[in-house]
């Protein structure tokens, strides 16, 4: 199933999503959905993004909009450091095949995707080349790619695409929303809902790796969307937990259990 596809049974069911907050969707008809998609994990903070918008909105009203150069130096670029624990230099991409791509051609044997809550004891400082999905819903289009600075580039690496100034902005603050969120979540936030989920998925940390067979898996979306719950549309693909949310709202699946 694609994205589009659970978006229209989604509108088929309970209407259009009126208002989105933390991990949910409130629709229309007065349902609350339990969102366990997530963005594909773009919305992982929640899908206000923090305060991330905020600071969208104060570069928007000061006409932050045109092509010039808006700061001196990038504080998207210091965040990402920050995160990484080491001085990058950042590109931007518009798809996961052509960040994969000039990260390899910078570093084929140390680069990684960085996984928020995955490898939290890792020393990212040590990866040449990190892949970054900004944690903000609306940058589904965006990657980025962190590069050492004392690493030598290839004579061509550039960012395929322009973000503009404003949603560099609320990228920032959502990378150091990230910051300071890492160290808050942690197993005890996640293994409450283990009771119910263990029995379709594995699951490393937030992150739900699917049991359902891929033959059955579009039945088991539609199933857990008929409970109130929106799951990753795509077979093979990671859910994730949704934090903060009430053990009841598994009830209704927990009482209509999905077969396979």
């Amino acid at each position: 199933m694609t994205v589009n596809e659970l978006s229209c049974e989604i509108y088929n069911r309970y209407g259009p999503v009126t208002r989105a907050r933390g991990c949910f969707l409130y629709t229309k008809k007065g349902k609350r959905l339990t969102d366990l998609y997530q963005e594909d994990g773009r919305a992982i903070l929640g899908w206000e993004g923090g305060n991330a918008f905020t600071f969208l909105k104060n570069v928007l009203s000061r006409g932050q909009t045109g092509s010039f150069i808006c700061e001196d130096v990038s504080r998207l670029e210091k965040a990402v450091s920050k995160l990484l624990n080491s001085e990058r230099n950042i590109f931007f991409f518009s798809t996961q095949e052509h960040v994969t791509k000039a990260a390899i051609s910078v570093s084929m044997q140390n680069t990684s995707v960085y996984t928020p809550w995955l490898s939290y004891d890792m020393d990212w400082s040590k990866v040449d080349c990190v892949i970054l999905e900004p944690p903000l819903p609306w940058t589904k289009t965006i990657y980025i790619l962190a590069v050492k600075k004392d690493v030598e580039l290839p004579p061509v690496i550039y960012s395929q695409c322009k973000v503009p100034f404003a949603l560099q902005a609320a990228i920032t603050r959502a990378i150091y929303n990230l910051i300071k969120e890492i160290p808050l979540r942690e197993e005890k936030n996640w293994f409450i809902y283990d009771q119910v989920l263990t029995t379709y998925f594995t699951r490393r940390g937030p992150y739900l790796e699917p049991k359902v067979p891929e033959d059955k898996y579009d039945d088991f979306v539609l199933h857990c969307l008929d409970n109130g719950i929106v799951i990753h549309p795509e077979a093979g693909h990671n859910s994730i937990i949704p934090y903060g949310a009430d053990k009841g709202v598994f009830t209704a699946l927990k009482n209509n259990p999905f077969e396979f």
